[in-house]
Protein backbone atom coordinates (compact mmCIF):
# COMPACT_ATOMS: atom_id res chain seq x y z
CA UNK A 1 0.00 0.00 0.00
CA UNK A 2 1.42 3.39 -0.96
CA UNK A 3 1.78 6.33 1.44
CA UNK A 4 -1.06 8.36 -0.07
CA UNK A 5 -3.62 5.59 0.17
CA UNK A 6 -2.54 4.73 3.71
CA UNK A 7 -2.82 8.40 4.75
CA UNK A 8 -6.34 8.60 3.28
CA UNK A 9 -7.42 5.50 5.20
CA UNK A 10 -5.89 6.75 8.45
CA UNK A 11 -7.53 10.15 8.08
CA UNK A 12 -10.87 8.44 7.39
CA UNK A 13 -10.57 6.54 10.68
CA UNK A 14 -10.15 9.58 12.95
CA UNK A 15 -12.60 9.41 15.85
CA UNK A 16 -12.10 11.89 18.72
CA UNK A 17 -10.49 14.45 16.40
CA UNK A 18 -12.79 13.74 13.49
CA UNK A 19 -13.97 17.34 13.63
CA UNK A 20 -10.86 18.51 11.76
CA UNK A 21 -12.32 16.93 8.62
CA UNK A 22 -14.87 19.76 8.54
CA UNK A 23 -12.18 22.46 8.72
CA UNK A 24 -11.36 24.07 5.37
CA UNK A 25 -7.69 23.16 4.81
CA UNK A 26 -7.68 19.68 6.43
CA UNK A 27 -10.85 18.88 4.47
CA UNK A 28 -9.14 19.91 1.22
CA UNK A 29 -6.12 17.76 2.10
CA UNK A 30 -8.37 14.79 2.82
CA UNK A 31 -10.11 15.34 -0.50
CA UNK A 32 -6.74 15.33 -2.27
CA UNK A 33 -5.70 12.08 -0.61
CA UNK A 34 -8.98 10.40 -1.55
CA UNK A 35 -8.90 11.70 -5.14
CA UNK A 36 -5.90 9.56 -6.07
CA UNK A 37 -8.25 6.73 -7.05
CA UNK A 38 -10.13 9.05 -9.44
CA UNK A 39 -9.37 10.35 -12.98
CA UNK A 40 -6.31 12.56 -13.26
CA UNK A 41 -8.32 15.76 -13.73
CA UNK A 42 -9.99 15.23 -10.35
CA UNK A 43 -6.59 14.77 -8.71
CA UNK A 44 -5.31 17.97 -10.29
CA UNK A 45 -8.42 19.89 -9.28
CA UNK A 46 -8.12 18.69 -5.68
CA UNK A 47 -4.39 19.48 -5.72
CA UNK A 48 -4.88 23.06 -6.88
CA UNK A 49 -7.66 23.65 -4.36
CA UNK A 50 -5.61 22.34 -1.44
CA UNK A 51 -2.41 24.20 -2.39
CA UNK A 52 -4.33 27.44 -2.91
CA UNK A 53 -5.95 27.17 0.51
CA UNK A 54 -2.60 26.41 2.14
CA UNK A 55 -1.12 29.55 0.63
CA UNK A 56 -4.16 31.69 1.50
CA UNK A 57 -4.12 30.61 5.15
CA UNK A 58 -0.38 31.07 5.63
CA UNK A 59 0.55 27.39 5.89
CA UNK A 60 2.63 27.09 2.69
CA UNK A 61 5.65 25.86 4.66
CA UNK A 62 3.96 23.76 7.33
CA UNK A 63 1.28 21.15 6.75
CA UNK A 64 2.08 19.84 10.24
CA UNK A 65 1.25 23.15 11.88
CA UNK A 66 -1.97 23.40 9.88
CA UNK A 67 -3.27 19.97 10.90
CA UNK A 68 -2.15 20.09 14.54
CA UNK A 69 -3.55 23.60 15.08
CA UNK A 70 -6.87 22.45 13.64
CA UNK A 71 -6.83 19.58 16.12
CA UNK A 72 -5.89 21.81 19.07
CA UNK A 73 -8.87 24.09 18.39
CA UNK A 74 -11.29 21.21 17.83
CA UNK A 75 -14.21 20.74 20.20
CA UNK A 76 -14.49 17.08 21.12
CA UNK A 77 -14.96 14.78 24.10
CA UNK A 78 -11.32 15.08 25.17
CA UNK A 79 -10.87 18.85 24.72
CA UNK A 80 -14.17 19.63 26.47
CA UNK A 81 -13.28 17.38 29.41
CA UNK A 82 -9.82 18.95 29.62
CA UNK A 83 -11.29 22.46 29.57
CA UNK A 84 -13.60 21.65 32.46
CA UNK A 85 -10.91 19.76 34.42
CA UNK A 86 -12.59 16.38 34.02
CA UNK A 87 -10.04 14.41 31.98
CA UNK A 88 -9.72 11.90 34.80
CA UNK A 89 -13.40 11.06 34.36
CA UNK A 90 -12.98 9.97 30.73
CA UNK A 91 -13.02 6.27 29.96
CA UNK A 92 -9.71 4.65 29.00
CA UNK A 93 -10.97 3.81 25.51
CA UNK A 94 -11.67 7.51 24.87
CA UNK A 95 -8.16 8.46 25.98
CA UNK A 96 -6.70 5.67 23.85
CA UNK A 97 -8.66 6.89 20.83
CA UNK A 98 -7.45 10.44 21.38
CA UNK A 99 -3.85 9.25 21.63
CA UNK A 100 -4.26 7.24 18.41
CA UNK A 101 -5.69 10.26 16.59
CA UNK A 102 -2.76 12.40 17.70
CA UNK A 103 -0.32 9.86 16.26
CA UNK A 104 -2.32 9.69 13.01
CA UNK A 105 -2.41 13.46 12.61
CA UNK A 106 1.36 13.66 13.12
CA UNK A 107 1.88 10.84 10.63
CA UNK A 108 -0.25 12.17 7.81
CA UNK A 109 1.16 15.69 8.25
CA UNK A 110 4.47 14.37 6.96
CA UNK A 111 3.01 13.56 3.52
CA UNK A 112 4.86 15.59 0.90
CA UNK A 113 3.94 16.60 -2.63
CA UNK A 114 6.60 14.20 -3.89
CA UNK A 115 4.96 11.30 -2.03
CA UNK A 116 1.67 11.89 -3.84
CA UNK A 117 3.37 12.42 -7.20
CA UNK A 118 5.29 9.16 -6.95
CA UNK A 119 2.08 7.31 -6.02
CA UNK A 120 -0.17 8.84 -8.70
CA UNK A 121 1.88 10.16 -11.62
CA UNK A 122 3.83 7.20 -12.92
CA UNK A 123 2.84 7.92 -16.53
CA UNK A 124 5.80 9.60 -18.26
CA UNK A 125 3.41 11.62 -20.39
CA UNK A 126 2.42 13.49 -17.21
CA UNK A 127 5.99 14.27 -16.18
CA UNK A 128 5.67 17.96 -17.13
CA UNK A 129 2.40 18.34 -15.25
CA UNK A 130 3.75 16.63 -12.14
CA UNK A 131 7.01 18.58 -12.17
CA UNK A 132 5.21 21.93 -12.20
CA UNK A 133 2.55 21.21 -9.59
CA UNK A 134 2.64 23.61 -6.58
CA UNK A 135 4.47 22.25 -3.53
CA UNK A 136 4.10 22.71 0.22
CA UNK A 137 6.36 22.19 3.21
CA UNK A 138 5.59 19.76 6.01
CA UNK A 139 7.27 21.76 8.76
CA UNK A 140 6.88 20.91 12.44
CA UNK A 141 3.77 20.29 14.56
CA UNK A 142 2.82 22.73 17.32
CA UNK A 143 4.52 21.98 20.68
CA UNK A 144 1.49 20.26 22.24
CA UNK A 145 1.57 17.60 19.50
CA UNK A 146 5.34 17.32 18.95
CA UNK A 147 5.94 15.07 21.95
CA UNK A 148 3.53 12.21 21.26
CA UNK A 149 4.35 10.43 24.53
CA UNK A 150 3.21 13.40 26.62
CA UNK A 151 0.80 14.94 24.11
CA UNK A 152 -2.40 14.16 26.04
CA UNK A 153 -1.08 15.90 29.16
CA UNK A 154 0.26 18.89 27.21
CA UNK A 155 -3.01 19.32 25.32
CA UNK A 156 -5.06 18.94 28.50
CA UNK A 157 -2.93 21.60 30.23
CA UNK A 158 -3.51 23.95 27.29
CA UNK A 159 -7.28 23.52 27.41
CA UNK A 160 -7.42 23.94 31.18
CA UNK A 161 -5.91 27.42 30.77
CA UNK A 162 -7.41 28.50 27.44
CA UNK A 163 -10.70 26.64 27.08
CA UNK A 164 -11.47 24.72 23.93
CA UNK A 165 -12.87 25.31 20.48
CA UNK A 166 -13.48 28.93 19.54
CA UNK A 167 -12.71 30.16 23.07
CA UNK A 168 -9.16 28.85 22.68
CA UNK A 169 -8.77 30.36 19.23
CA UNK A 170 -10.42 33.77 19.73
CA UNK A 171 -10.54 36.33 22.55
CA UNK A 172 -13.38 38.60 21.44
CA UNK A 173 -16.96 37.62 20.62
CA UNK A 174 -20.34 39.14 19.90
CA UNK A 175 -23.84 37.97 20.80
CA UNK A 176 -25.87 37.52 17.61
CA UNK A 177 -28.99 35.50 16.83
CA UNK A 178 -28.92 33.92 20.31
CA UNK A 179 -25.43 32.61 19.69
CA UNK A 180 -21.87 33.58 20.59
CA UNK A 181 -19.98 34.47 17.42
CA UNK A 182 -16.18 35.02 17.32
CA UNK A 183 -14.67 38.30 16.15
CA UNK A 184 -11.77 37.47 13.86
CA UNK A 185 -10.15 40.91 13.92
CA UNK A 186 -10.77 42.64 17.27
CA UNK A 187 -9.47 46.14 17.96
CA UNK A 188 -5.74 45.66 18.83
CA UNK A 189 -5.49 48.79 21.03
CA UNK A 190 -3.00 48.47 23.89
CA UNK A 191 -2.96 50.13 27.30
CA UNK A 192 0.31 51.91 26.61
CA UNK A 193 -1.20 53.52 23.52
CA UNK A 194 -3.85 55.28 25.60
CA UNK A 195 -2.74 58.60 27.02
CA UNK A 196 -4.07 60.29 30.13
CA UNK A 197 -6.69 59.00 32.60
CA UNK A 198 -4.14 56.75 34.32
CA UNK A 199 -6.11 56.84 37.57
CA UNK A 200 -9.37 55.81 35.90
CA UNK A 201 -7.76 53.05 33.87
CA UNK A 202 -5.91 51.84 36.95
CA UNK A 203 -9.21 51.37 38.79
CA UNK A 204 -10.71 49.34 35.92
CA UNK A 205 -7.52 47.31 35.53
CA UNK A 206 -7.29 46.55 39.26
CA UNK A 207 -10.90 45.36 39.24
CA UNK A 208 -10.17 43.11 36.27
CA UNK A 209 -6.96 41.69 37.75
CA UNK A 210 -8.78 40.85 40.99
CA UNK A 211 -11.53 39.18 38.95
CA UNK A 212 -8.95 36.99 37.22
CA UNK A 213 -7.50 36.00 40.60
CA UNK A 214 -10.93 34.70 41.61
CA UNK A 215 -11.92 37.60 43.87
CA UNK A 216 -15.56 38.64 43.98
CA UNK A 217 -15.61 41.88 41.99
CA UNK A 218 -17.96 44.60 40.84
CA UNK A 219 -19.66 45.21 37.56
CA UNK A 220 -18.23 48.40 36.11
CA UNK A 221 -19.76 51.47 34.45
CA UNK A 222 -17.35 53.71 32.56
CA UNK A 223 -19.15 57.00 31.96
CA UNK A 224 -18.29 60.50 30.85
CA UNK A 225 -17.69 62.72 27.85
CA UNK A 226 -17.35 61.42 24.33
CA UNK A 227 -13.91 60.61 22.96
CA UNK A 228 -12.27 60.12 26.36
CA UNK A 229 -11.33 56.48 25.77
CA UNK A 230 -13.98 54.57 27.69
CA UNK A 231 -14.51 51.85 25.07
CA UNK A 232 -10.82 51.78 24.22
CA UNK A 233 -10.02 51.12 27.87
CA UNK A 234 -12.28 48.05 27.93
CA UNK A 235 -10.78 46.72 24.68
CA UNK A 236 -7.24 47.32 25.93
CA UNK A 237 -8.08 45.42 29.14
CA UNK A 238 -9.04 42.41 27.02
CA UNK A 239 -5.87 42.60 24.92
CA UNK A 240 -3.69 42.80 28.03
CA UNK A 241 -5.30 39.96 29.97
CA UNK A 242 -6.48 37.54 27.27
CA UNK A 243 -3.41 35.35 27.91
CA UNK A 244 -4.55 35.05 31.52
CA UNK A 245 -7.86 33.50 30.50
CA UNK A 246 -9.95 36.62 29.93
CA UNK A 247 -12.53 36.63 27.12
CA UNK A 248 -15.07 39.29 26.14
CA UNK A 249 -18.55 39.06 24.64
CA UNK A 250 -20.12 42.25 23.31
CA UNK A 251 -23.86 42.27 23.87
CA UNK A 252 -26.19 44.73 22.08
CA UNK A 253 -28.43 46.72 24.41
CA UNK A 254 -31.56 45.49 22.64
CA UNK A 255 -30.64 41.87 23.44
CA UNK A 256 -30.37 42.24 27.22
CA UNK A 257 -33.42 40.04 27.67
CA UNK A 258 -31.31 37.16 26.30
CA UNK A 259 -28.69 37.52 29.04
CA UNK A 260 -29.74 34.24 30.74
CA UNK A 261 -29.17 32.41 27.44
CA UNK A 262 -25.70 33.89 27.16
CA UNK A 263 -24.58 33.02 30.67
CA UNK A 264 -25.91 29.48 30.26
CA UNK A 265 -23.42 29.04 27.42
CA UNK A 266 -20.38 30.30 29.33
CA UNK A 267 -21.07 29.44 32.97
CA UNK A 268 -19.24 26.09 32.83
CA UNK A 269 -16.29 27.28 30.74
CA UNK A 270 -13.07 27.59 32.82
CA UNK A 271 -12.36 31.13 31.61
CA UNK A 272 -13.29 34.60 32.85
CA UNK A 273 -15.76 36.59 30.75
CA UNK A 274 -16.54 40.29 30.54
CA UNK A 275 -19.93 41.02 29.01
CA UNK A 276 -19.38 44.35 27.25
CA UNK A 277 -22.30 46.73 26.64
CA UNK A 278 -21.12 49.78 24.71
CA UNK A 279 -22.70 53.24 24.56
CA UNK A 280 -25.45 52.43 27.00
CA UNK A 281 -28.37 54.83 27.47
CA UNK A 282 -32.16 54.62 27.60
CA UNK A 283 -35.09 56.90 26.99
CA UNK A 284 -37.97 57.10 29.43
CA UNK A 285 -40.09 55.18 26.96
CA UNK A 286 -37.49 52.44 26.65
CA UNK A 287 -38.32 49.86 29.27
CA UNK A 288 -35.45 47.52 28.37
CA UNK A 289 -33.48 49.14 31.21
CA UNK A 290 -35.56 46.98 33.53
CA UNK A 291 -33.97 43.95 31.90
CA UNK A 292 -30.50 45.28 32.64
CA UNK A 293 -31.48 45.97 36.26
CA UNK A 294 -32.51 42.35 36.60
CA UNK A 295 -29.23 41.25 35.04
CA UNK A 296 -27.17 43.36 37.44
CA UNK A 297 -29.14 42.53 40.57
CA UNK A 298 -32.50 41.15 41.44
CA UNK A 299 -33.23 38.70 38.63
CA UNK A 300 -33.72 34.98 39.10
CA UNK A 301 -30.95 34.27 36.58
CA UNK A 302 -27.85 34.93 38.66
CA UNK A 303 -24.65 36.17 37.10
CA UNK A 304 -22.12 33.30 37.31
CA UNK A 305 -18.82 33.76 39.14
CA UNK A 306 -16.84 33.73 35.88
CA UNK A 307 -18.70 36.75 34.47
CA UNK A 308 -18.60 40.52 34.93
CA UNK A 309 -20.49 43.26 33.11
CA UNK A 310 -18.59 46.30 31.81
CA UNK A 311 -20.67 49.06 30.23
CA UNK A 312 -19.81 52.46 28.77
CA UNK A 313 -22.07 55.46 28.58
CA UNK A 314 -21.96 59.20 28.07
CA UNK A 315 -24.51 59.49 30.90
CA UNK A 316 -23.92 58.82 34.59
CA UNK A 317 -27.56 57.93 35.21
CA UNK A 318 -28.06 56.13 31.89
CA UNK A 319 -31.70 57.18 31.42
CA UNK A 320 -32.34 60.35 29.43
CA UNK A 321 -34.28 62.76 31.58
CA UNK A 322 -35.67 66.29 31.12
CA UNK A 323 -36.91 68.87 33.62
CA UNK A 324 -40.45 68.19 32.43
CA UNK A 325 -40.00 64.61 33.57
CA UNK A 326 -39.36 65.85 37.08
CA UNK A 327 -42.17 68.42 37.08
CA UNK A 328 -44.71 66.35 35.18
CA UNK A 329 -48.00 64.91 36.30
CA UNK A 330 -46.63 61.77 37.94
CA UNK A 331 -48.38 61.42 41.31
CA UNK A 332 -45.28 59.76 42.80
CA UNK A 333 -42.55 61.97 41.40
CA UNK A 334 -39.89 60.83 43.86
CA UNK A 335 -40.52 57.20 42.96
CA UNK A 336 -40.04 58.03 39.29
CA UNK A 337 -36.75 59.77 40.01
CA UNK A 338 -35.53 56.86 42.14
CA UNK A 339 -36.47 54.46 39.35
CA UNK A 340 -34.34 56.38 36.87
CA UNK A 341 -31.33 56.47 39.24
CA UNK A 342 -31.51 52.89 40.48
CA UNK A 343 -30.01 51.39 37.31
CA UNK A 344 -26.63 53.11 37.53
CA UNK A 345 -26.53 52.42 41.27
CA UNK A 346 -26.46 48.71 40.53
CA UNK A 347 -23.02 48.97 39.01
CA UNK A 348 -20.74 48.45 42.00
CA UNK A 349 -17.98 50.43 40.31
CA UNK A 350 -18.52 53.70 38.41
CA UNK A 351 -15.53 55.41 36.81
CA UNK A 352 -15.75 58.93 35.42
CA UNK A 353 -13.92 59.87 32.19
CA UNK A 354 -14.51 63.63 32.02
CA UNK A 355 -13.39 65.94 29.22
CA UNK A 356 -9.76 67.05 29.77
CA UNK A 357 -8.85 70.66 30.47
CA UNK A 358 -6.41 72.50 28.23
CA UNK A 359 -3.29 71.41 30.13
CA UNK A 360 -4.20 67.72 30.11
CA UNK A 361 -5.22 67.86 26.45
CA UNK A 362 -1.92 69.43 25.41
CA UNK A 363 -0.05 66.91 27.56
CA UNK A 364 -1.76 64.08 25.64
CA UNK A 365 -0.86 65.76 22.33
CA UNK A 366 2.79 66.10 23.40
CA UNK A 367 2.92 62.47 24.52
CA UNK A 368 1.50 61.24 21.22
CA UNK A 369 3.85 63.49 19.24
CA UNK A 370 6.81 62.07 21.13
CA UNK A 371 5.60 58.52 20.57
CA UNK A 372 5.41 59.04 16.81
CA UNK A 373 8.63 61.02 16.56
CA UNK A 374 7.02 64.33 15.59
CA UNK A 375 9.44 67.17 16.25
CA UNK A 376 8.09 70.68 16.04
CA UNK A 377 8.13 73.93 17.94
CA UNK A 378 6.17 73.30 21.16
CA UNK A 379 4.28 76.58 21.03
CA UNK A 380 3.28 76.14 17.41
CA UNK A 381 2.12 72.58 18.06
CA UNK A 382 0.00 73.69 21.01
CA UNK A 383 -1.63 76.48 19.01
CA UNK A 384 -2.29 74.08 16.13
CA UNK A 385 -3.71 71.42 18.48
CA UNK A 386 -6.00 73.95 20.15
CA UNK A 387 -7.30 75.19 16.82
CA UNK A 388 -7.87 71.59 15.71
CA UNK A 389 -9.92 70.91 18.88
CA UNK A 390 -11.93 74.12 18.45
CA UNK A 391 -12.92 73.13 14.92
CA UNK A 392 -14.17 69.77 16.22
CA UNK A 393 -16.23 70.93 19.16
CA UNK A 394 -13.87 70.46 22.09
CA UNK A 395 -10.83 68.76 23.57
CA UNK A 396 -10.61 65.02 24.11
CA UNK A 397 -8.05 62.19 23.81
CA UNK A 398 -9.78 61.18 20.59
CA UNK A 399 -9.33 64.69 19.23
CA UNK A 400 -5.64 64.57 20.22
CA UNK A 401 -5.16 61.30 18.34
CA UNK A 402 -6.94 62.71 15.30
CA UNK A 403 -4.74 65.82 15.39
CA UNK A 404 -1.55 63.76 15.47
CA UNK A 405 -2.88 61.52 12.67
CA UNK A 406 -3.62 64.63 10.61
CA UNK A 407 -0.08 65.93 11.18
CA UNK A 408 1.46 62.58 10.24
CA UNK A 409 -0.65 62.44 7.08
CA UNK A 410 0.50 65.92 6.09
CA UNK A 411 -3.01 67.36 6.29
CA UNK A 412 -2.07 69.76 9.09
CA UNK A 413 1.14 71.75 8.73
CA UNK A 414 2.31 72.92 12.14
CA UNK A 415 4.87 75.27 10.65
CA UNK A 416 2.12 77.39 9.12
CA UNK A 417 0.45 78.14 12.43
Amino acid sequence: MNKTKEAAMLMSSLSVYRGILSRTVPSAFYRLLCSTEEPINEILRAWGNFAGLMYDRGYADSLSKCLTEAALFDENAFSEAAASGNVDKLKKNVLDAAQRDICIINRISKITAEDIISDCFSDKELSYVSSTLPRWGTGEPIPQFADEKNALKLIADYHSKNGCGMFARFRAFTWRDKSIEPISYPDPVKMEELKGYDLQRGIVEDNTAAFLRGTKCNNCLLYGDRGTGKSSTVKAILNKYCKDGLRMVEMPKDRLGEFPLLVDKIASIPLKFIIFIDDLSFSNEDKSYAQLKAVLEGGLAARPDNTLIYATSNRRHLIKESFSDRDGDDLHRNDSIQESLSLSDRFGLSVNFSKPDKAVYLEIVASLADEYGITADKKKMEISAERFALERGGRSPRCARQFIASVRAGLTDIEEI
